[in-house]
């Protein structure tokens, strides 16, 4: 066991840290001084907010986004378009293309990719539900806003496969997210014009 100079409090707390994604050992250590040397009603509200995030937030019924409310917001708001459904990988993805301030339409969250060498099928994201939302007959498109990666794309085909036969026109982002990038990541305004720039699949 590797000698510290820290109290066992702040080490817990930097290994707690170091295990969020991105946060390597010296900001999980700048992190946790930070922390310590902040208030201590700062402290508690932060507690709060991770405590409340995992007892309130859960996935939306319609979408699968996450939310407090079922119904999510976007679900629940009457004025949006109906006819359109944008298809992301997860809630990140769907906070980025929310924020262009361009889309109108509806969500869904598939919660992951197809990769068959990690074990993910269809069964394992949700595709089922798409489909079933799809049977309603009342969208029109289907955009598919996966990101550009070997298992972004091959999602995008499945889908278009299962949804074509249904007669509903089936479009995908364009290209100004560069390939093996992350819809998250990307601008807003490169998100927007891959937006309009669409194609058909």
């Amino acid at each position: 066991m590797s000698f510290s100079y820290f109290a066992d409090s702040i080490d817990r707390l930097i290994d707690r840290l170091k295990k969020l994604p991105g946060i390597g050992e010296k900001t999980a250590t700048r992190l946790a001084f930070y922390m310590l040397n902040s208030s201590r009603k700062e402290a508690e509200e932060l507690a709060k907010s991770i405590i409340d995030v995992k007892e309130k937030v859960s996935c939306c019924s319609v979408c699968f986004n996450f939310s407090d409310s079922d119904p999510c917001k976007i679900c629940g708001n009457e004025r949006r378009d109906d006819k359109t459904i944008c298809v992301v990988e997860d809630p990140a993805d769907f906070l980025a293309i929310e924020k262009t301030g361009k889309y109108k339409g509806r969500y869904h969250v598939l919660q992951g990719v197809l990769s068959p060498l990690d074990g993910i099928s269809p069964q394992e994201i949700r595709v089922k539900e798409l489909i079933e939302r799809l049977r309603s007959g009342k969208v029109k498109e289907v955009i598919i806003a996966t990101n550009p990666s070997v298992e972004g794309e091959a999602t995008a085909i499945y889908l278009a496969k299962l949804i074509k036969p249904m007669e509903i026109e089936v479009t995908r982002i364009a290209y100004g997210i560069p390939v093996g990038g992350d819809i998250e990541y990307t601008d807003v305004d490169t998100l927007s014009r891959a937006m309009e720039g669409r194609r058909e699949l």
